[in-house]
């Protein structure tokens, strides 16, 4: 403590005012000498003790900062007295558990990064061994001609699925550090349906399914046209997967007060009850999944809804068909 240049100065300076008073009151009598003189001592022994605790306890403060430096989270500094240690005490406390409560998010993180990397490392590997096999197999001079278009063609196929999983992994990753800016304009829903089912009108077409829209007209939501529209063709070319060939798909949209709702219903298979609360988990399949299916792409329209103020909901039963609810808040919920 007394290593502290101001407090050196602050016992000096008493001192000297001390020592002053004592000398000018000596001009009156002894007595008021005396009285002075030890009222002077018990104030500057007082100061001295009532310092030297503060400096305890800053001390302690000191030591519990480097506690949490090191990584210990679990001390509580608090006390319910008044005061400004009291105040700073409790607020290195609300500072500890926002520190602990960002250890906890990083290594959660750090869990979904590590668990990403592995499910994409694996996703990737079947592909890619498919395709080291065929291209040694086409290096065969000898190899059928007719042999050789199904490699190619196979080849092109496995080229296409990366494509597309590394695609959805680089939209995945911009929602998830938050990079992506999400538009909020009006947009009419049958102008996203018609954006939407442009790409799985020609599979459609091949199964010979129908399609159903159902809705008016002057329907509007607040949104982005385009991550929107990624959001339905996923759940469109799920429908489409699991749909046998006759079968149909049916679009409904409706606006009231509060949410502009949109309903993808089909005919198909219909998803067991034990894998619905698994549907939009990233890389799950199912057990009607087909080969091709990587488990991604209604995780993806899930983040893309849920990013822009809506929700997803599904409904399903073992040959009845499934229906996706979509819905897009007008307030935040």
């Amino acid at each position: 403590m007394f290593r502290n240049k101001e407090i050196r100065m602050l016992l000096l300076t008493m001192s000297s005012f001390s020592l002053i008073a004592v000398i000018t009151a000596l001009v009156i009598s002894r007595e008021t000498a005396w009285i002075i003189m030890v009222t002077a001592a018990v104030l500057i022994t007082c100061s001295i003790l009532y310092t030297r605790y503060r400096y305890r306890e800053i001390a302690k403060l000191s030591s519990y900062l480097r506690e949490i430096t090191s990584g210990n989270y679990s001390l509580d500094v608090r006390d319910n007295e008044e005061g400004e240690l009291s105040i700073l005490k409790n607020d290195i406390y609300k500072v500890t558990l926002m520190l602990s409560e960002q250890r906890s998010l990083l290594q959660e993180d750090k869990i979904k990064l590590t668990n990403a990397i592995s499910d994409i490392s694996h996703q990737l590997k079947t592909p890619l061994t498919s395709m080291t096999v065929m291209a040694d197999l086409l290096s065969d001079p000898d190899l059928d001609r007719s042999k050789r278009i199904e490699f190619v063609r196979n080849i092109s196929i496995q080229l296409d699925r990366i494509g597309w999983l590394i695609s959805a992994l680089l939209k995945f990753s911009k929602i998830d550090a938050g990079t992506v800016q999400f538009k909020k304009e009006r947009i009419k829903v049958s102008e996203l349906i018609q954006k939407s089912i442009e790409p799985v009108l020609v599979p459609m077409d091949i199964k010979e399914q129908r399609l159903l829209i159902n809705g008016e007209d002057s329907t509007f939501f607040l949104g982005d046209l385009n991550w929107t529209s990624e959001a339905i063709i996923n759940i469109l070319k799920n429908g489409v997967e699991h749909t046998p060939a006759g079968g149909e798909i049916t679009i409904s949209y409706a606006e009231n007060v509060l949410f502009t709702e949109i309903i993808i219903s089909d005919n198909g298979k219909g998803i067991p009850k034990d894998e619905i609360p698994h549907l939009f988990k990233r890389f799950f399949k199912g057990k009607q999944a087909s080969e091709d299916s990587v488990g991604i792409g209604l995780a993806l329209a899930q983040s893309i809804i849920t990013s822009q103020n809506g929700t997803i909901d599904v409904k399903s039963e073992l040959g009845a068909g499934t229906e996706f609810q979509i819905k897009f808040y007008k307030q935040r919920i």
